[in-house]
């Protein structure tokens, strides 16, 4: 009887296990995986449905929240500062905490995340409400909004994780997950074009520029109860869509087993698995780069509606101007989906590159014209910013992949710790951009803001996404990045799932 094989040296490389060569039966069950991963158009349509909720809420909170904290709130500048940035580390900070909790979780009947998605629902539609209640009184005004903003941040981390990292449970075929993604995307494009046109056409009566010109005392202007009111009713707009959204959700998306657990032993730790992940070199660089790009986009949804109001005669195209960014985001993203297929992924990171010379300009010249012009381009600039990582990030997972043999959980890990990043350069950049108007003398409730306020207001909308968006470029295209798994590695992924 023959010996058995010694085993290999402690430190070694472990051989891959066995598997047959390509050959036309392998080439017959790659067409045969490909048919069985293939997702229907229902499910495409209610997976990108159940994340537009969270992107109406975020829509309206980029946009006007930072403005009704300091118009109708009358918050100083220095707390709103605190509550953008407490709110924004919460969410940072429970990024990781929901990838232990999934990556730990237990499938049930109906999956292992969406259960997280269902519990999470109506706690973020409660927040999202008193977020933009206005208490009676006025003394722990920024208390109030810190805790409501934080927890409307943490749930919707504790919601989004999960969604999203249900990419990688839908089908394990890399051109059907891409397309997922793309039906995600265009679908939370037209969730935060809903957002900014629904809120803001509510609350459009609570900004005109009337109740300036009605007051003689150069102080603050009294917020009237009808503002307070149009805010609520905006927010209780969008609170309905949460149900609504997410039963769709239900309805048409079948999560699958986990297809990544192998039968050569259990997963990693949560601990275990977010050191390898953030070590291995593509995810590090893919992560690091849209830390800068991601929080150029907040930084500009974010002083958009401020700079019309305060630092131009842009006042009544403010609502336009927001539009005209969303719709042209909404429509450019099925096409920036064809070039990505066209071109690939590292050749389309240069639409982002568009929105640096008009965001210059806005500052700049900032008339109506021009104005337009720049929220066209930007939009166009902002639909592949938000498509490209997402549609990046399903690569660098098989990448991993290919290269480690691990359990379970591990795209939780991936997801949630690139969110956390995003989130962490988001609240730093949010943070330190609107301490800088209290240091340039902003008040709060004032109809006229003093020069200093008007020319930190240009560089926040034009130099500062400037300077992130050409770090981030220049860091995505150092080297190579993953590719879409060729036909030979979709194989040798299927045979070891």
């Amino acid at each position: 009887m023959a010996a058995p094989p010694a085993p290999a040296a402690e430190g070694s490389p472990q051989p891959e296990p066995h598997a047959p060569e390509p050959g036309p039966g392998s080439a017959k069950r790659g067409r045969e995986d490909s048919r069985a991963g293939r997702l229907s158009f229902c499910t495409k349509v209610c997976y990108g449905i159940g994340g537009v909720p969270n992107q109406i809420a975020s829509s309206a909170t980029a946009f006007y929240l930072q403005l009704f904290l300091l118009d109708i709130a009358q918050i100083p500048a220095a707390q709103v500062s605190l509550v953008l940035f407490g709110g924004k580390v919460s969410g940072a900070a429970a990024d990781p905490v929901a990838g232990f909790f999934i990556n730990r979780s237990q499938r049930t009947g109906s999956g292992r995340l969406m259960p997280w998605v269902l519990g999470c629902t109506p706690f973020i539609a409660l927040a999202y409400f008193f977020l933009w209640f206005l208490p009676p009184f006025t003394s722990l005004r920024g208390l109030w909004y810190t805790t409501f903003y934080c927890l409307f941040q943490a749930l919707a981390t504790f919601f989004q994780v999960p969604y999203t990292a249900l990419t990688m449970l839908l089908t394990p075929c890399p051109r059907e997950r891409d397309s997922a993604t793309a039906y995600r995307m265009t679908a939370e494009m037209a969730g935060t074009l809903m957002g900014a046109t629904v809120h803001g056409l509510i609350v459009s009566g609570a900004h005109r520029p009337h109740r300036c010109e009605a007051t003689a005392t150069p102080g603050p202007v009294t917020v009237s109860p009808n503002a307070a009111r149009l805010y609520c009713i905006a927010a209780a707009v969008v609170v309905v869509t949460y149900p609504v959204c997410i039963s769709l959700l239900c309805l048409g998306v079948k999560e699958r087993p986990d297809p990544s657990a192998p039968a050569s032993g259990p997963g990693l730790s949560f601990l275990a698995g977010l050191s390898l992940t953030t070590r291995h070199p593509p995810y590090l660089k893919l992560v690091i780069s849209f830390l800068f790009i991601s929080a150029a986009v907040q930084v500009e949804q974010s002083y958009l509606v401020l700079f019309c109001t305060h630092a131009s005669q842009l006042h009544d195209h403010v609502q336009g101007l927001v539009l005209t960014i969303l719709v042209s985001a909404v429509l450019s993203t099925p096409l920036w989906e064809w070039v990505l297929q066209r071109f690939g992924k590292k050749t389309s990171a240069f639409g982002i590159f568009a929105m640096v010379p008009f965001a210059i300009l806005l500052a700049a010249v900032p008339t109506a014209p021009v104005a337009y012009v720049v929220a066209f381009v930007s939009g166009v600039s902002i639909a592949v910013s938000l498509l490209l990582p997402w549609s990046m990030l399903p690569d660098v997972v098989d990448d991993f992949q290919l290269q480690h043999c691990h359990g379970p959980g591990l795209e939780t890990i991936f997801y949630s710790s690139y969110v956390f990043f995003t989130k962490l350069s988001g609240a730093c950049a949010l943070g330190i951009s609107t301490l800088s108007l209290e240091f340039s003398g902003y008040k709060a409730g004032v109809c006229k803001q003093a020069e200093e306020v008007v020319v930190t207001l240009k560089v926040l909308i034009g130099a500062v996404p400037t300077c992130m968006i050409l770090a981030g470029l220049c860091i995505l295209m150092v080297g190579s990045t993953p590719k879409t798994p060729s036909r030979d590695a979709s194989s040798r992924l299927s045979l070891r799932r």
